[in-house]
Parts: structure tokens; sequence; C-alpha cells
């Protein structure tokens, strides 16, 4: 797993703010995924390397995590993958160009061979935005949940397409559940993991964000 940050603007319903993305690359010396494409193309492109880039996976469609998207595809030939749910948001930044393909939950993705293979299951967790979606990893003891869950809760439900009871039933369903030591890797910032952030469930909701 490779790691790094790029930096931009994130904008929805009239506002702009200054952001920092965490883009991880999945794989080993042969191939791997991206899994979002935030504001530099280029950045990426340079970390995925000499390796072949399987796919481009979409945690959701906010415009800092997939602004990069189409670029990326352009230089490496790579699939967009995205959860239908989110199209509308897509073509707010990407307007006459689709992503390439759907993701849906409960698909894997296996990148890698032999020893070194990781698989990523897709689940679908959506509120703060319909088509949100982490990539479990087993394998990394390792969830990405992109912006469904962050050290100290939940992303923001406050704009449009998101939902805070939404976002907490897929939070509770699908993440609370997992091992307690799963380390999970956020769209933002730095990780934390299920043991840190499970007891805090009702706080979240006592605060209603």
């Amino acid at each position: 797993m490779d790691h790094l940050i790029t930096s931009g603007v994130f904008s929805l319903d009239g506002g702009r703010w200054n952001v920092d993305n965490n883009v991880y690359l999945i794989g080993d010396d042969e191939e791997c995924v991206v899994l979002d494409a935030p504001h530099d193309a280029k950045a990426i492109v340079a970390a995925v390397g000499d390796r072949h880039l399987a796919a481009i996976l979409c945690t959701h469609a906010h415009d800092d995590h997939v602004d990069a998207a189409l670029a990326l595809a352009a230089a490496t030939g790579a699939r967009i993958w995205l959860h239908p749910a989110d199209r509308e948001l897509w073509d707010r930044t990407h307007p006459g160009r689709a992503p390439d393909l759907d993701i849906a939950a409960g698909q894997e993705f296996t990148v890698g061979t032999g020893p070194d293979a990781v698989t990523l299951t897709t689940l679908h967790t959506p509120g703060h935005t319909w088509g949100s979606v982490s990539f479990y990893a087993p394998g990394l003891n390792t969830v990405f949940t992109g912006d469904t869950l962050f050290q100290g809760g939940p992303g923001a439900t406050g704009r449009s397409f998101s939902d805070f009871p939404t976002i907490i039933d897929s939070i509770t369903s699908q993440l609370l559940c997992l091992p307690a030591s799963t380390t999970v890797r956020t769209g933002h910032g730095r990780a934390t993991t299920i043991a840190a952030e499970a007891p805090a469930r009702q706080s979240w909701l006592d605060r209603g964000h």
C-alpha cells in the first residue's frame, strides 16, 4: 500500500474549501488500483510509476475526490468505477463523460498475484453521499472509508445529497461490525481504528453530526 496527499478545492452548494486528500494505491510491484483521484493526476501517475493501473476506484463523487479522474484515466488507460447512486454528483464535475463501470455492494477487486495479492470488498456506505462506498481489505486489516468515517466521527451530512441518520446506519451496519483492530484509512486526515471509534457512537447521535 502506498499513500500520498494531494491538495485542491472542494466545492458544493455554492461554497469552496481548500482541502488535503488522501490517495491510496493498493497492489504489488506489477499492478495496482487507486482509491480516489483528487486534484493532481501527475502526482498520482508518478506514484503508480511503471506499474499497470488496473482501476480507479472512487469512494464517492464529490469533486475533490474525482476531479483528476479523467486525466488519470487518459494517462494510464485505467477504467473509472463509481457507485451509480452518485452519478448526479459526478455529472456536476464531468458533464458528458460517464464513469466507465458501476460499483456494486459486495463487489470484489483483487490486485496483485501470489502472496502479495490483495482483495478489496466493496461496502455500500451511503450518508455522506448516496453512492458512498468503503473498501474492506481484510488481508491488510484495513478499511478505506472515504468520507464516511473519520477519526472522531461520521463525515459531513449538512450539504446536498447527504443524510445523518443514513450515515449512522451505514457506519453501524457496515463498519463498526468489522474486527476492532481494523485500521480505518480516511479520505482526509489521520487514520484511526474501529476500536477507537465504536465507543463514541452514542455521542455522535447525541450531537447530531
